[in-house]
């Protein structure tokens, strides 16, 4: 038996109007623990931004306070300049028209996906049900609407997830951590037909996420959390190339760190000379390469293999080098030149190279 017809998405109407977010000087605490220091954040009308830290950082507390299942101990949280929370008095969750996706995708096992989807929303049972229906066939459900969850892949299961948070129309979607139960290949096309999704309902979104690629893929815009407050805001091609600090360049990449001092605008180091322009002479620093910044060549800086891996389209490289404290690992391309013992000559991107004000002692990440 053939399924229903499902509308393309492009054929169904937009949510209402986004919205933008204003926060300022959002603060909570737990005991000793400040979990959200000081957070100021605008986000603008149809932006899909990205909460991106490390676990414990407060990017889910963040989110919480956003949706107003917490109150913050300090600052203003707004909508279209409408206050939330702060200096008027507290709008609870179910007047905000936010729209929550959490990683726990919490459907009632005994109501089918259709009734799943229609639970809280107010009308007649008819018109509910009629905007359910319109909400899985937005993320192409409609043919699965009289299943229930245990009969859905876990792809299905954070597809109805997203219809059950859009059929309210939100102005606003919070979505914590939730392609992270998706194993790694359904959660890449879930991921981008989610994606696709917020873009065509034109809805203001806040991803929460610890994964760096997931958040370099989806955003407009990347929140990069740090001890409860945001160490960079930027795109993401800005907060790659130009990361701040060396903690914003450590979480997107690992890295190969020299110590150095400026001398004459530049840092000398075992892999070469670094141009240093804007740091003052004699200053202590941290030179950050990325793996992809150092690689075999015909001449150049001589590195004696130690041990090569071979991982498919890539192989591994250790290298020691004179003066590194540290092998140098390295993946290239198979196949990779010399075996154990041969000297390897390599090249560095020395434009490529990220300089920092030394924090104490740079560590490797090798």
């Amino acid at each position: 038996m053939g399924q229903p017809h499902e509308a393309p998405v492009s054929a169904l109407p937009r949510a209402a109007r986004p919205a933008a977010l204003e926060l300022r000087g959002v603060a909570r605490r737990y005991g000793a623990l400040e979990a959200v220091r000081d957070v100021s954040l605008t986000i603008g009308a149809g932006e899909i931004v990205c909460l991106l830290g490390s676990s414990g950082c407060g990017k889910s507390t963040l989110l919480r306070l956003i949706a107003g299942l917490e109150s913050p101990d300090a600052g203003s949280i707004a909508m279209d300049g409408v206050p939330l929370c702060g200096s008027a008095p507290f709008v609870p969750p179910e007047r905000r028209g936010i729209g929550l996706v959490f990683q726990e995708y919490a459907l009632f096992p005994h109501l089918c996906i259709l009734d799943n989807v229609a639970f809280g929303l107010r009308g007649a049972k008819e018109d509910r049900l009629e905007i359910a229906r319109a909400a899985l066939a937005r993320v192409r459900l409609a043919g699965r609407a009289s299943a229930f969850p245990h009969m859905l892949s876990g792809g299905e299961q954070q597809r109805v997830a997203l219809a059950r948070a859009l059929a309210p129309q939100p102005r606003l979607l919070l979505l914590d951590e939730p392609f992270s139960n998706l194993d790694r290949g359904l959660r890449e096309s879930v991921r981008a037909e989610t994606l696709a999704i917020l873009r065509e309902a034109g809805i203001t979104a806040l991803l929460v996420t610890h994964d760096p690629e997931e958040a370099l893929r989806i955003a407009d815009r990347i929140v990069l959390m740090r001890a409860g407050a945001i160490e960079q805001d930027a795109p993401p091609e800005s907060l790659y190339r130009r990361p701040a600090s060396l903690y914003a360049a450590r979480f997107f990449s690992e890295l190969v760190e020299l110590a150095g001092t400026v001398r004459d605008g530049q840092v000398r180091t075992a892999l070469g000379d670094i141009p240093a322009p804007d740091l003052p002479e004699g200053a202590p620093v941290c030179i950050a390469l990325r793996p992809h910044d150092v690689h075999p060549a015909t001449a150049g800086i001589p590195a004696r293999l130690q041990e090569r891996v071979f991982l498919g389209a890539t192989s591994q490289l250790k290298l020691s080098v004179d003066g590194l404290p540290m092998p140098l690992v390295l993946q290239v391309f198979t196949p990779c030149p010399g075996l154990p013992g041969d000297i390897i000559p390599l090249q560095v991107d020395a434009g490529a190279a990220l300089v920092f004000p030394s924090p104490d002692s740079p560590r490797s990440s090798q």
